[in-house]
């Protein structure tokens, strides 16, 4: 009989309460609980964005985890973590942050829905945060679940930048859908930005376009195991998704609405052993 898969690491665009409530939001925030209660462990990390009220959630710095330093082009920026905790639910959640990067009153667009014209190097830094903050807490895990657009370089960095790090060698991804994929395009050269480690510009399906189909696509191209957690994921995504023989864990907004989902969630981890 395999062996349970014990350690679940969460990363996510977005967790209620920081965040208003939304698909991914939800997830965010009663799945790790849910995991942890059945008997696992949990880390969880989202972007530390300027609307979330440092005061009112009792963010504070991670001193000995911060100070690291990511590079994007040719420009060295400063990555800072952050914990706080949701009391009611025991767990914690790590907060990626950088002034340039995050310090702003918004998530993707602006006040007049302008798409950031940042979001590429913002997805970068995210991904390549989360990854770098793992190790440095020498933690390893079983699964790496991604939700949301900022988590979709995750995937790629694992298996191609991070291959050969112990931390994250026998780690398996799950990528959960939603309909989150921005209608604007990122800047023409997010792909070059995104080279890392082992990562190359032509690893990527962002390569051939900066669009956010492309960037989920690059996401689902590199997980082992796919979850739609909406029903409007973009059929051309589902469909790149079934051409890789992933295996997937069809939308259920019965399971979603009752919170059946986790047990569901939790034997597909498993079932990707």
């Amino acid at each position: 009989m395999a062996e349970i898969l014990k350690r679940i690491l969460f990363v996510n665009s977005e967790i209620t309460p920081y965040l208003p409530e939304s698909d991914i939001s939800k997830i965010g925030r009663y799945l790790p609980q849910g995991i942890q209660e059945r008997k696992r462990e949990i880390r969880t990390f989202m972007p530390r964005y300027g609307c979330i009220n440092e005061r009112k959630h009792q963010l504070h710095e991670v001193i000995r985890l911060s100070g690291m330093n990511i590079i994007i082009g040719d420009v060295d920026r400063p990555l800072v973590i952050r914990v706080a905790s949701i009391v009611s639910a025991r767990i914690q959640v790590y907060f990626i942050d950088n002034d340039d990067y995050f310090k702003r009153k918004a998530v993707y667009a602006d006040i007049a829905d302008n798409f950031f014209e940042d979001n590429d190097e913002r997805v970068i830094f995210f991904a390549r945060g989360v990854m770098e903050t793992v190790k440095k807490l020498r933690w390893a895990p079983d699964i790496i679940h991604c939700n949301g657009m900022f988590s979709h370089l995750v995937p790629a960095y694992l298996k191609k930048a991070y291959k050969d790090d112990p931390i994250f060698a026998g780690s398996k991804v799950v990528l959960s859908l939603y309909g989150d994929t921005p209608k604007d395009n990122f800047s023409p050269d997010f792909a070059e930005k995104a080279r890392f480690g082992g990562l190359a510009p032509e690893d990527l399906p962002i390569s051939e376009g900066a669009t956010g189909i492309n960037l989920a696509k690059s996401a689902a191209k590199y997980s082992d195991g796919i979850i739609l957690g909406s029903n409007a994921v973009p059929q051309e995504v589902v469909d790149f998704c079934k051409e890789q023989k992933l295996p997937i864990l069809p939308y259920n907004a019965k399971s979603l609405e009752d919170g059946s989902y986790i047990d569901e969630y939790n034997a597909f981890y498993d079932s990707l052993q």
